[in-house]
């Protein structure tokens, strides 16, 4: 026993003498005293998995000292009875601004802005202003009252703060919000890397899209790699180094919707990083892919407010996706938890914080457990952050950062007494309220009046003044601490209010009050009955609340459960082969596998195979639009003359509808070409229209291609004298361009070529524009050239001559046919329009004509696009090249599908009906070529992506599910919740033109 007790001693004076080094002196005498409390009889949740009932916390010098049943308390410790109310740690946000300087966009000037090309930041920084590494959220830190205040009151104690600005933010820092120094809030100054897709208050014109941010970080991360390596003999870079320094913290990356978090993931993937993802709120639509990403997610608790839908004109503003997001928001933690997928959960998006604890109860309505939940805000995000031996659990050695609460923290009854942070104690409600319910007997002026009754809970009372003739009134009561004042009014037409003022006096109260007339007269309230707690009926655990079900995609016409290949036999079609076998009369097609297994007459059905009558109808391969830009969040990077560095793959938007509604028009691929803002664009992508894919399943990765531009576009014709800044200026500057830019990319292709050849030295700095250009040279990738005018169409023509690279294809080439010799000697392709023109001074010399006039000439002509609307129709945009130059049916055909398909380099695999090719087939009820025509179903590679007739059926289903959502939101607002004005979103129809911001196309997205 003295033992133990000279240990106790020598621990306590350690402890003491730890507590007085102080590295700040302080003026004047001051408490020294080591802060010991021991809190007794308390349930202690130590963590989601550990309960301990009737337990003692101990805590000394702001530590947990000792936490268990058996206890000893040392002598002078500060006891504190909690009578079985509960004790929970503090809870932890991971996605905090918290003590950060207010993000004020840069303002230059009013009115519209010249461009700024480069960056405006002093210093041997990097060339981009959004890239901020250097940042550091410990430096930046000034403790901010206001936010303490907030935060604390709803629960928290542990933030992790960085600044929000940029698509690099730094580093950020773990702080607890204590109103102490900042050097004690500070747990740890560098704790965390940043990371968003958001430009933040960087004025420069690069990046303008979401796909340039992903270049520009991709090409950050290679520029770090190459700096850390060689570079730094060759430049001093402070944003590199910075950058290179934050590799081994934990990265966390901000994101605003499901497939942000996938790009972002992606992006990890490329580099080695396991990112933690802050989430948009709408995972649960895409589970199986985030899963895949083994990403540990940061979510949040904000869910969309019903629309105000009375009005049935505004009810169809709303479309199905805002509608069932409504619905479904709130069932997100618990779909994201069934997953078995790891999440924090964060305040951040409220809008206010007050909101955290009903949305959070929210949640668990939907099926979130309070584990789970508890989990999410304590011990995971203690981990991410590594902190898990500073905060997290009630375990000895932590920090004595913990809430006292009055029951289970996630009942709706709760209240959270205090909430000491480092062991110090902020009080957020009286933590010993005496419990004053019951009913009392109301005397005023010494006459019997009637009742008072006090209900609800000993924390939360409520009050009913209760008059002889049984009228009762809920008065406006305020009781501070033992002292009660009720004012109410005995007669509402007369509003004369009485105004009693009374304090706790045995079982009753006792007090003054004054009479509508201004007499003071005194007043008793006698409890005559005491308060008897009702037990809950249903004490089995709640059912989550019932909804509809997700689908895949998210919005209208969506699939429950996808499509799946199957094994078909189509019997007795016409079928337009595109193969030397031309069009075959009542013949029999096989798909097994995803492929085209047989085609003859009079086929045999294996065993259980779905056969289709194709009697009196058309069999075809689908159609490829050679030049599309649906299915896209943007199209256009024109921050620069060049984006060869950015990728269309990249922002692919698979819900977008019109997917579905092509594939109604029997398209079944998709050539998605970057826009026309800039002579150099982007990398294009090839997707197949696999309706509910993921972008992965709908890309065609094999296929190379890149999109260049001429003409007004490229040189800002139209964008306004302020904005005329960007090089080139002039058609002749368009060409200058290109051979700047394929000169150099020659130098940089040979340097590697060095390199490789010796493997000594350094290695070139990695350049993600010039390897798209470099495999131009070495004919890996292939060029599609928005075009109009013969000049300039000759212009390019002469520099890839002279740069010996290859121009694969000339898009909308409307003045084709004036060059059609040329392009035929260079085997060249011409993708142009049926009969578009007069649109533009550019095409004022366009004729119908065009394509046969090409055609004729031996150039492989295709008819796209560029445009939602029409690619619905491109078997009848064919169908004009036969009135418009006599161009035969099969060769019609062909340009909307074979030749498209020779001039993505896949007519290998598509393009037309044979054995062996991807079963991405049509049957048509009519000729294809017709304007009656109209497919009966659409398959790619076996799976029906469209069914006429299963479309009727889902219209139907679509509008009862439409009215249910909509007589939902009714009775919401009919029980007094709140609404939002109906406003509703349409998909972006994009042009070549088209431009928006990077926030903008996030907006679209969603």
């Amino acid at each position: 026993m003295l033992k133990r007790l000279s240990t106790l001693v020598a621990v306590l004076t350690v402890s003491v003498l730890c507590k007085a080094q102080e590295t700040f002196p302080k003026n004047g005498a001051y408490d020294e005293r080591t802060g010991r409390y021991a809190f007794t009889n308390a349930n202690i949740v130590v963590d989601p998995k550990t309960t301990i009932q009737n337990g003692t916390l101990l805590i000394e010098n702001g530590m947990i000292r000792e936490v268990g049943k058996q206890v000893k308390i040392p002598a002078g410790t500060v006891v504190m009875d909690l009578k079985g109310k509960y004790i929970y740690p503090s809870l932890i946000d991971l996605d905090s601004d918290y003590g950060m300087p207010e993000v004020k966009t840069e303002r230059r000037g009013g009115g519209r802005q010249a461009p700024q090309l480069e960056s405006n930041k002093k210093g041997a920084f990097g060339w981009n202003q959004a890239i901020q590494p250097e940042t550091e959220a410990g430096q930046l830190f000034a403790p901010n009252t206001k936010q303490a205040e907030d935060l604390r009151k709803i629960g928290f104690g542990t933030v992790l703060s960085h600044s929000h600005d940029g698509i690099v933010r730094g580093s950020g820092a773990l702080l607890t919000l204590t109103d102490e120094s900042p050097n004690k809030a500070m747990l740890n100054g560098k704790a965390s890397s940043h990371f968003s897709f958001s430009k933040g208050t960087s004025g420069q014109t690069y990046p303008s899209s979401v796909m340039g941010v992903v270049a520009l970080l991709r090409q950050n991360y290679y520029d770090a790699e190459w700096y850390g390596k060689s570079g730094k003999s060759e430049e001093k870079n402070l944003s590199l180094d910075a950058f290179n320094q934050l590799k081994g913290l934990p990265s966390f990356f901000e994101t605003g919707d499901k497939y942000s978090l996938l790009r972002a993931d992606k992006i990890g993937d490329e580099f080695g990083v396991q990112y933690i993802i802050r989430g948009g709120g709408d995972e649960y639509q895409r589970l199986d892919e985030i899963k895949a990403t083994k990403a540990t997610l940061i979510l949040p608790l904000q869910f969309p407010e019903a629309y105000d839908v009375a009005d049935p004109w505004d009810a169809d503003l709303i479309s199905m996706t805002q509608l069932k997001h409504w619905e479904l928001a709130p069932k997100n933690t618990s779909e994201v938890a069934k997953a078995a997928i790891p999440f924090a959960l964060t305040t951040a998006g409220l809008k206010t914080k007050n909101d955290f604890w009903k949305n959070i109860r929210t949640a668990i309505d939907y099926g979130l457990s309070k584990e789970k939940a508890l989990e999410a805000l304590t011990t995971l995000p203690a981990s991410l952050i590594k902190a898990e031996g500073q905060v997290g659990s009630l375990k000895a050695g932590l920090l004595a950062n913990f809430l006292i609460t009055s029951t289970d923290l996630f009942s709706k009854d709760n209240i959270i007494y205090e909430n000491w942070i480092q062991g110090k104690k902020f009080v957020l409600a009286p933590l010993n309220t005496a419990d004053l319910r019951g009913t009392y007997s109301l005397s005023i002026n010494n006459q019997s009046t009637g009742k008072l009754q006090i209900t609800g809970s000993a924390e939360k009372p409520e009050y009913k003044v209760v008059l002889q003739d049984t009228l009762k009134i809920t008065p406006k009561a305020v009781l501070t601490n033992e002292l009660l004042t009720i004012t109410y009014q005995p007669d509402k037409k007369r509003q004369e209010n009485i105004r009693l003022t009374g304090w706790k006096s045995g079982t009753g109260f006792t007090g003054e009050g004054v009479m509508p007339n201004g007499t003071v007269v005194p007043w008793t309230a006698t409890l005559s009955e005491p308060f008897k707690a009702v037990a809950s009926k249903d004490t089995a655990a709640k059912k989550p609340v019932e909804t509809g079900s997700i689908v895949y995609p998210f919005v209208g016409f969506g699939n429950e459960t996808l499509p799946k290949a199957e094994t078909v036999l189509i019997k007795n079609a016409t079928v337009w082969t595109n193969e030397k076998e031309g069009i075959l009369q009542n013949t029999d097609v096989l798909i097994q596998n995803g492929k085209i297994a047989k085609i003859g007459k009079s086929l045999s059905a294996p065993s259980g195979v779905k056969t289709v009558d194709g009697t009196g109808k058309h069999l075809t391969n689908g159609i490829i639009d050679e030049h599309s830009h649906i299915a896209l969040f943007t199209i256009n990077e024109g921050g620069q003359t060049s984006s060869a560095e950015v990728r269309m793959s990249d922002v692919i938007n698979p819900d977008d509808i019109n997917i579905y509604r092509q594939l109604a028009g029997g398209v079944t691929t998709s050539h998605l070409l970057h826009g026309s803002a800039n002579s150099i664009g982007g990398q294009s992508a090839l997707i197949k229209l696999k309706w509910g894919a993921n972008q992965s399943e709908m890309l065609v990765p094999q296929v190379k291609t890149i999109k260049f531009a001429l003409g007004e576009n490229v040189k800002q014709s139209n964008w306004g004298d302020i904005t005329r800044v960007r090089f080139p200026q002039t058609r002749m500057g368009v060409e200058q361009v290109f051979y700047d830019h394929f000169i150099r990319a020659k130098e940089y292709a040979q340097s590697w070529k060095t390199y490789n050849a010796k493997k000594t030295g350094a290695a070139p700095r990695r350049d993600l524009e010039l390897d798209a250009l470099a495999e131009i040279l070495a004919s890996e990738r292939f060029i599609t050239c928005h075009s109009y005018v013969q000049s300039e169409i000759n212009m390019l023509m002469s520099v890839a001559d002279s740069l010996k690279f290859n121009i694969n294809t000339f898009t909308h080439i409307l003045e084709g046919y004036k060059l059609a010799d040329k392009m035929s000697k260079r085997k060249i392709g011409g993708s142009t329009f049926a009969d578009w023109w007069a649109y533009k001074m550019e095409v004022k010399e366009a004729i119908p004509y065009n394509a046969a006039l090409m055609y004729h000439e031996g150039v492989t002509v295709a008819i796209n696009s560029d445009d939602a609307e029409m690619a619905r129709r491109l078997n009848q945009e064919a169908a004009k090249t036969v009135t418009y130059g006599g161009v035969p049916e099969e060769e019609a055909w062909k340009m909307v599908t074979l030749n498209p398909a020779k001039l993505l380099h896949v007519d290998d695999k598509l393009g037309s009906v044979k054995t062996g090719k991807d079963a991405d087939l049509v049957l048509w009820n009519a000729n294809p070529l017709s304007v009656y025509a109209r497919p009966e179903f659409t398959m790619i590679e076996g799976t029906v992506y469209f069914d006429r007739k299963k479309d009727e059926e889902k219209q139907k289903t679509m509008a009862v599910e439409r009215e249910r959502l909509i007589q939902k939101m009714l009775s919401d607002k009919a029980e007094g919740r709140p609404t939002q004005r109906a406003q509703g979103t349409q998909p972006r129809m994009w042009h070549c033109e088209d431009i928006v911001g990077v926030h903008a196309e996030h907006a679209e997205g969603k």
